[in-house]
């Protein structure tokens, strides 16, 4: 892909890292309001299956170069929140 842009690679790595050393993969389960082009919900709820909530890295499309665990436990926390609303409501 660099190539095709003019550009070079500087360093390449032929195999994967040892388990554990790229523990921050974001992606695979997008957030967003369309079915069709997202997983989950604004609650992290998934739209194919409204008792299952995904609170990982994976509806975050891409994160900065700090640690997202303080995120995660924030996406859970909402999403546990919406979750007992929903039981409570006699909707879970």
């Amino acid at each position: 892909m660099l190539e095709s842009f003019g550009a070079q690679a500087m360093l390449h790595i032929n195999q994967p890292g040892p388990p554990g050393t790229s523990i921050h993969e974001m992606g695979g389960a997008r957030m967003g309001n369309d079915p069709r082009e997202s997983v989950v919900d604004a609650q992290n709820r998934a739209h194919q299956v409204p008792n299952l909530y995904v609170t990982d890295g994976a509806c975050m499309a891409s994160s900065a170069c700090q640690n997202p665990s303080l995120t995660y436990m924030a996406l859970t926390a909402r999403a546990a929140r919406h979750a007992v609303e929903e039981l409570k409501a006699g909707r879970g």
